[in-house]
């Protein structure tokens, strides 16, 4: 069964910010997620290409690398993934209004 947008960000639920004991994905970090057939893998095994628009909450981050390489490797152990491209965004800016309800209760915030 092919993978799409949803198990792309399950797995990387797996991912956090280690300044704040929430994943990214429900930090509001990742702003899209984009798939496309790797042309680089063989036609008896194809992969996908997964492309993330990722932000982090300011650009002086210092996290900003292990973020990243936290990213690239979770999605490398999807075997139907082959490149993984990630691109820092910085428009719009992050705001605590993008936390999910679930990371607000796991941190206290209404």
């Amino acid at each position: 069964m092919p993978i799409g947008e949803e198990e792309i960000l399950s797995a990387l639920r797996d991912c956090y910010d280690p300044d704040v004991p929430v994943n990214i994905v429900d930090l509001g970090l990742v702003y899209a997620v984009k798939l496309a057939p790797d042309e680089r893998s063989r036609p008896a095994f194809p992969r996908l290409r997964v492309e993330i628009e990722l932000t982090l909450t300011s650009r002086g981050c210092p996290s900003q690398e292990r973020i990243v390489e936290q990213v690239r490797n979770r999605l490398a152990g999807i075997p139907e993934v082959g490149d993984t491209v990630v691109n820092l965004v910085w428009e719009p800016a992050w705001t605590p209004a993008r936390i999910s309800l679930e990371a607000r209760r796991q941190l206290g915030i209404g």
